[in-house]
């Protein structure tokens, strides 16, 4: 049983996360801002585990290095997660400032409020925590039609989303090159599963198609990206957590390549089985929109090192996490009025 800090963790990929954990058994501090992409009800379905795990959520952001140099040393913390961050491309084009703020700033105050606190733990300690940053595919810019990404790609972020995670993976490798500290950095391909904010592809073509709405798809529609369920995305972080060398590397994909026009597709012949319209098919909602700046044309991951030295395995085919992602959508409609009315707040 460890005791664990996960910042972001009331987001899509951090509340999956922290479900595991307190599965697992460990006790877990939440440290989230609960921006629009955060929510309580994203954790709420989380039971205590009969090994003893739990969750606890401190509202606070981690620009506050008190409150997290405070966290760390009032909880023992034995690793901090890090999943917080400003994710969403789009707004990062209209709004970067608050993307510099958080990725970057955000980054330098966690690194500086935990080397402060490992410096005070005992010897034998030390070596056993870890600092877990949770980066994306996107630092690497865009592949043409063949290649993948690896660990050994160098860094071309193409847009002020991509190039503030990108800056904030430099500063962890140099706290760890510079100052010692147990660092592990991943990226991974696009996550898809339950609990998604709606500004994510797969559940706004879901929101949008079953509310009537024209479902919006960027400039031609071929732009490739690689997915992976974000419960394989979570089970690789463990793997980097528990076993991952200090200063490591490790990138997770999905194996599952597709354009954007053609997910699009899938999600649309899913719907019309599971709640078929009166007339016609969601295709018919699909219409095409200017495209996105700075859109990168193809992402893919190359996971052999993570398979080789992890040994990282994928549970979910797209074919099979797409349909369970619809299904879970359309039997949460609370969730998703939540959602909405959150939004209509904004």
């Amino acid at each position: 049983m460890s005791n664990l800090l996960i910042t972001g963790g009331a987001g899509f990929i951090g509340s999956n996360f922290v479900g595991q954990a307190v599965a697992r058994g460990h006790r877990v501090i939440v440290l989230d801002a609960l921006t629009y992409a955060g929510d309580r009800e994203n954790l709420n379905w989380i039971p205590d585990s009969p090994k003893g795990g739990s969750w606890k959520l401190v509202e606070g952001s981690i620009l506050d290095r008190p409150l997290v140099s405070q966290l760390l040393r009032e909880y023992a913390i034995d690793s901090l997660i890090n999943f917080a961050a400003e994710s969403h491309v789009d707004n990062s084009i209209t709004g970067p400032s608050a993307f510099i703020d958080t990725n970057i700033k955000g980054t330098f105050e966690l690194l500086e409020a935990t080397r402060s606190y490992v410096s005070t733990l005992p010897d034998a300690q030390k070596p056993r925590f870890r600092f877990l940053h949770i980066s994306t595919d996107e630092v690497y810019g865009s592949l043409g039609p063949t290649g993948k990404f690896s660990e050994a790609s160098p860094m071309r972020p193409n847009s002020p989303y991509s190039a503030s995670k990108a800056a904030s993976d430099h500063l962890v490798r140099a706290w760890y090159e510079t100052y010692g500290l147990a660092t592990i950095t991943t990226h991974c391909t696009n996550n898809y599963g339950p609990r998604q904010h709606p500004e994510k592809l797969i559940p706004h073509m879901i929101f949008c198609a079953i509310n009537g709405e024209s479902l919006p798809v960027y400039g031609d529609g071929k732009n490739i990206r690689d997915w992976i369920h974000v419960e394989d995305h979570c089970n690789g972080l463990w793997l980097a957590l528990e076993q991952g060398m200090a200063g490591g590397v490790y990138d997770f994909g999905g194996n599952a390549e597709s354009d954007n026009l053609s997910l699009v597709h899938q999600i649309c012949t899913l719907l019309d089985k599971k709640r078929p319209k009166s007339t016609g098919s969601y295709a018919d909602q699909i219409v095409f929109v200017t495209d996105r700046l700075g859109h990168d044309r193809r992402y893919a991951i190359d996971d052999s090192k993570a398979m080789r030295m992890l040994g990282f395995k994928r549970k979910f085919q797209i074919q099979q996490g797409i349909e369970a992602t619809v299904d879970w959508y359309l039997a949460n409609e609370a969730w998703r009025n939540m959602i909405k009315q959150k939004a209509q707040r904004k």
